[in-house]
């Protein structure tokens, strides 16, 4: 089987695949399902694990596997808390869930509000804690992330205020039917590409939101799940230079997800992409 591809994230000095693993898969698991995962890790030769202090089990399931694995993987995780003292007190719990002394990547989970922006990243702010976690060795680099359609002009504000080693955003065929956010993605894309910032996509396989009471997968949106579907919705997001993407989270999606990427097909042409999206009726799942 092809390896997944790798390349530089960002300026950090390591070579990730291009497909991480999203640990948010992890949430409502058990220890066998993250066995499970890490086969499929090892299978694929996937080598940066994407996780957060609010992902349900996932940091403690993670544990064990990075008692004994740590060495093997970029490692990344998030605090959602806006304040100094909130944050620092998350980041001490996260390392002592997944076992480890460090992790490679912090990040200021899901920076959108405009008031919450303010908070986090002003004088007593979680960003304070942050860059105090970098210069104590707890972390390498700071991130951040965020959803929505204002996200990638949040994350433009951001790295104007500190410069944030990666951002991590949503790309999919439907977002980018919103004129406004491709314009906001593509600036921010040169933005990080001129300063070695690393660009991690999330909601790739994104059908839309939810349209019945009864969930078929742990996703909070319907995700697309037959494999010809993710492979197309794979390539699309794989045909950007530069991105990665972050996986879904759900266990049962991650094969389809890491054979598309490893089979690298390249770019799905404009006609096969809205065949896709008539044929499964994707809709826009921030509006």
């Amino acid at each position: 089987m092809p390896a997944i591809a790798t390349q530089p994230f960002g300026r950090t000095g390591h070579d990730s695949t291009r497909t991480i693993f999203g640990a948010a898969a992890l949430g409502r698991g058990t220890p066998e399902d993250a066995l499970r995962a890490l086969a499929l890790l090892d299978q694929y030769g996937i080598n940066h694990i994407d996780t957060a202090a609010s992902y349900g089990r996932s940091e403690r399931l993670l544990g064990p596997l990075m008692a004994e694995h740590r060495a093997r993987f970029f490692l990344a995780t998030k605090t959602n808390e806006r304040t100094y003292e909130g944050a620092k007190a998350q980041i001490q719990k996260s390392l002592e869930r997944l076992q480890t002394d460090h992790v490679d990547l912090l990040q200021l989970h899901n920076l959108v509000d405009p008031e919450e922006w303010k908070t986090a990243l002003g004088p007593g702010g979680a960003l304070e804690a942050a860059i105090e976690a970098r210069d104590q060795g707890l972390t390498r680099f700071i991130g951040v992330t965020g959803h929505g359609v204002t996200v990638a002009a949040m994350h433009l504000r951001s790295l104007e205020r500190f410069p944030f080693d990666s951002v991590l955003l949503p790309c999919n065929v439907m977002m980018f039917r919103n004129p406004a956010y491709v314009r906001d993605f593509e600036e921010l894309t040169r933005v990080c590409a001129a300063r070695g910032i690393a660009m991690q996509t999330i909601k790739g396989i994104t059908l839309g939101p939810w349209q019945q009471e009864e969930h078929s997968h742990g996703t909070w949106y319907e995700p697309l799940s037959d494999p010809a579907d993710i492979a197309l919705a794979v390539r699309w997001v794989l045909a950007r230079p530069g991105v990665f993407l972050n996986t879904a989270g759900d266990l049962s999606l991650l094969p389809a997800v890491f054979e598309a990427a490893a089979r690298g097909e390249g770019a799905p042409s404009a006609t096969e992409m809205d065949a896709l999206v008539e044929r499964r009726g994707m809709a826009p799942l921030f509006v």
